[in-house]
Formats: C-alpha cells, sequence, structure tokens
C-alpha cells in the first residue's frame, strides 16, 4: 500500500444497519451465524417464526459486514454472501452496510482476516471471563489504513489471485489422498481377478480353524449389558478399533475380568481377523501380536483362521479392497433399523485358495505400496500445514504493503 495512507476510523465506513422486522408464526426464516477465524457467514438453520423466541428479528443483506458480538475477538466477521440476502439475526450480531465510495466490500472482508483487525476486535471487547463483548462504538473508532479505491482493487486483485492457488493446491493434495485408497482398491482387485481366473477358490468357512466357534459374533443381549462396562479393566472391542487395514485399541470400554472369564468364548487373540457388521459396514482389520486379553463386542465378527490356509493379512487386504468381495459381502446388507452383515455372508465370501508363501508375498508387495504412499501422505500433511499459514501471510503481506 501507499506510504502516504491514511488511517480512518471504521465508522466513517460503516454504518449501522437497523432493518428489523416483526417475525410471522406461520413463515420461515433463514438464520444467519458466522464461523470463527475467518471461516465465513453461513446459514444456521431454517425454521418457522413461531420457533424462534424473539418476536423481531435483524435482517440481513449481500455484501453487509457482520459479526458475533461475543465471538469477534475470535475472529468470528466478514460479509453476508448473495445466498443469505433477506436471512434474519439476532441482536448477537451486530451487522454493518459498507460505504461503497469509500471502501470495496472485498477489501474489507480481507482485512478483517488478518491477525491485526482481530487484534482490533479482542481490544474493542470488554467483559468479565465468558462474558466479554464486542463494544460498537469502541469498534467503530477503530482506525483501518484505507488506500484510494484504484488500489484497493490492486490489493483485492493479487490477493484473490494468491488465495486461489492455495486453494487448487489444497485441492491436489485432497485429491492426492483419496487416490490412496482407489489405487489399494484397483491393484488388489485386478490380483484377485488374475488369481480367480487361474486357481480354486475356497470360501472363508474353509479357511478357518476347526475349533468351535472359529467364526463368531457377540456377545449379545442379556449376556452383556451397557451397564456392565466399567472404565477400567479387560477391553472390549468395537467399531473405533477396526479401522482399514489396521487395529487401534482405543480403550474405551471394558469390563471386569470376572465378566471376561464369563465371556471367554468371546475372547480376540493375535492373528485373528475383525470384520465391522454395524456402521461402516465391513472393515476389516488383523489382530496384531501385541495384544492385552480383550473379548468382542456385537458389532464385531471375529474370525479365527487356520494359518496353514490363510495368512490374516491377505485376508483383511481382500475383505477391504477386492470389488469382487467386497460386492460379495455389501451388496445385500441384512438388519432392521440399520444395515449390517450376518455370518452366512462372511462364511460365503470366496478368495483365491493360493499357497501361504504366495499369499506373504503379495501382502509384502502390498504393504511396500501402502508404506510409500503413506509416506508421501505424511509429506502432504506437512504441506497442508504450510497451505493453511500461507493465506495468512499472504494477508499480513497485502496489508503492509509488501505485495
Amino acid at each position: 500500500m501507499s506510504k502516504d495512507i491514511r488511517m480512518v476510523p471504521l465508522g466513517e465506513v460503516l454504518t449501522k444497519a437497523e432493518e428489523w422486522i416483526t417475525l410471522e408464526p406461520e413463515k420461515w426464516y433463514r438464520e444467519v451465524t458466522v464461523r470463527l477465524w475467518g471461516k465465513g457467514v453461513v446459514q444456521r438453520r431454517e425454521v418457522s417464526g413461531a420457533e424462534i423466541a424473539a418476536r423481531r428479528r435483524l435482517v440481513v443483506r449481500s455484501q453487509q459486514f457482520i459479526l458475533s458480538r461475543i465471538d469477534a475477538r475470535n475472529g468470528a466477521l466478514g460479509l453476508v454472501p448473495d445466498s443469505l440476502d433477506g436471512a434474519v439475526v439476532s441482536n448477537d450480531f451486530p451487522v454493518f452496510t459498507p460505504n461503497h465510495s469509500r471502501i470495496l466490500p472485498a477489501f474489507l472482508d480481507w482485512l478483517s482476516k488478518t491477525r491485526r483487525f482481530v487484534d482490533l476486535c479482542k481490544a474493542a471487547s470488554e467483559g468479565t471471563t465468558n462474558r466479554v463483548r464486542l463494544v460498537e462504538d469502541r469498534f467503530l473508532a477503530t482506525q483501518i489504513p484505507l488506500p484510494p479505491l484504484p488500489e484497493q482493487r490492486q490489493i483485492v486483485a493479487r490477493i484473490e489471485e494468491l488465495a486461489s492457488k492455495i486453494e487448487e493446491a489444497r485441492a491436489l493434495r485432497s485429491q492426492a489422498v483419496e487416490a490412496r485408497t482407489a489405487i489399494i482398491g484397483l491393484t488388489v482387485s485386478r490380483i484377485d481377478a488374475e488369481l480367480r481366473a487361474s486357481h480354486k477358490t475356497a470360501c472363508l468357512a474353509e479357511l478357518v480353524s476347526k475349533d468351535e466357534g472359529a467364526i463368531r459374533s457377540g456377545p449379545f443381549g442379556s449376556s452383556l449389558l451397557h451397564s456392565e462396562f466399567v472404565e477400567e479393566g479387560v477391553p472390549a472391542v468395537g467399531i473405533e478399533d477396526v479401522q482399514e487395514n489396521r487395529f487401534v485399541l482405543s480403550r474405551r470400554w471394558h469390563v471386569t475380568p470376572e465378566k471376561a472369564a464369563e465371556l471367554a468364548r468371546f475372547r480376540i487373540r493375535p492373528g485373528d481377523v475383525l470384520i465391522t457388521v454395524m456402521g461402516t459396514l465391513g472393515r476389516t482389520c488383523v489382530v496384531p501380536h501385541q495384544i492385552p486379553h480383550m473379548i468382542s463386542t456385537k458389532h464385531i465378527w471375529t474370525l479365527t483362521l487356520n494359518h496353514d490356509l490363510a495368512f490374516g493379512p491377505w485376508v483383511s487386504y481382500w475383505l477391504n479392497y477386492s470389488t469382487h468381495v467386497r460386492r460379495k459381502l455389501l451388496g445385500e446388507t441384512t438388519g432392521t433399523a440399520i444395515a449390517g452383515l450376518n455370518g452366512k455372508k462372511i462364511r460365503a465370501v470366496s478368495l483365491p485358495l493360493i499357497p501361504l508363501p504366495e499369499q506373504r508375498r503379495i501382502v509384502a508387495y502390498l504393504d511396500d505400496m501402502v508404506a510409500k504412499m503413506d509416506a508421501l501422505k505424511r509429506l502432504q500433511t506437512e504441506t497442508a500445514a504450510e497451505l493453511d499459514a500461507m493465506l495468512p501471510s499472504v494477508l499480513d503481506r497485502a496489508f503492509s504493503g509488501e505485495l
């Protein structure tokens, strides 16, 4: 910005909006809220006038500047988008109309996202803990740098150009993360199709241990009541513990050792394959060797394999990613109120019948692929943090005259 830039109070470029209406019980209204840290002005809900406690509400118009009286100090401010023209807010959200002959709404919007502007809102707020509120007179007396309109347009154009590039980079990162699962799925499905063309298949019922209960779920009903869970004890494995090809013991649920002994037939052992049958259907993992004594819950099916026939990680890859297997497993879900998977469907799923050394070789190949993708994902996570930091940096430079 120009070195001889003028500092002007916000009250010179903002006029308090006072378009109040009386709500009609039978009419519907869109209510607005403002997200923290410059994340935008959005619709909170759409309700009838009868559902709104107050009889009067303030109408907001497109391109007006709105802020939260309570959370302006936390960056809850911004421009009303065109889509929310005519929506309503409570008195907790002061609304101001910019003077377009003095300030561009877009210039004000970007300026309001800077750390300096949020600090000004903090300075204009007062009150005790949990009751700090913006004081409007103090806010309107706050001074901001105001270049001429042509220079404002140049600054806005430069910021939007850079912001667009940042968003493009963020979108590419998101696409790369999504591609990870797709690539693994395509690879497993291709190998599966090739193996089925040259080998016999065997259903899961043929690949599990000959011991009774090799395929099991539960406990159900009165066998394990919700009231019997305790804060510490033997972990009870649930849906959140079974991630895609990854076992993560959250220790959210526990039972007493005595209850675990009573439910010994539901014990989970190292090498078992776990399948979720509620919530995220068919998500599968292998139980690692370093685990405590654990039992299953009713939303998990547990498979104890015949380790002379099937390698746990190989079974897990196929249940998670093979298109053929996923269609057989999830093509028709069962259940009443919530869709689920039953034992018949799980037992009937077929896998190519290949020797254990071949299963291990395929798993090693897939593990190497996943490791490389995870390394890329870590780099992308670091890049995401850098991208998140770029826009505030761009704004600081723009309003310091460095762009």
